[in-house]
């Protein structure tokens, strides 16, 4: 499903650039995706992609 019309970025876009990259916040993640920088219609479907996705990330402790 498209969650920005104005650059053709769907979900799935959106949940592998951050599984990929892991940004701290919607700011970050707009380093990597044109999201948000035009109607801004979709910041609030992709933030919540994002929360979505970053709760889902596996976590990693430390061995050493």
């Amino acid at each position: 499903m498209y969650v920005c019309l104005c650059n053709a970025i769907n979900d799935k876009t959106v949940r592998e650039a951050v599984r990929r990259y892991q940004p701290a916040s919607f700011q970050q993640l707009r380093h990597f995706l044109p999201v948000g920088n035009q109607c801004g219609k979709c910041i609030r479907a992709v933030r919540e992609i994002m929360n979505d996705e970053l709760q889902n990330l596996p976590q990693y402790q430390e061995i050493a």
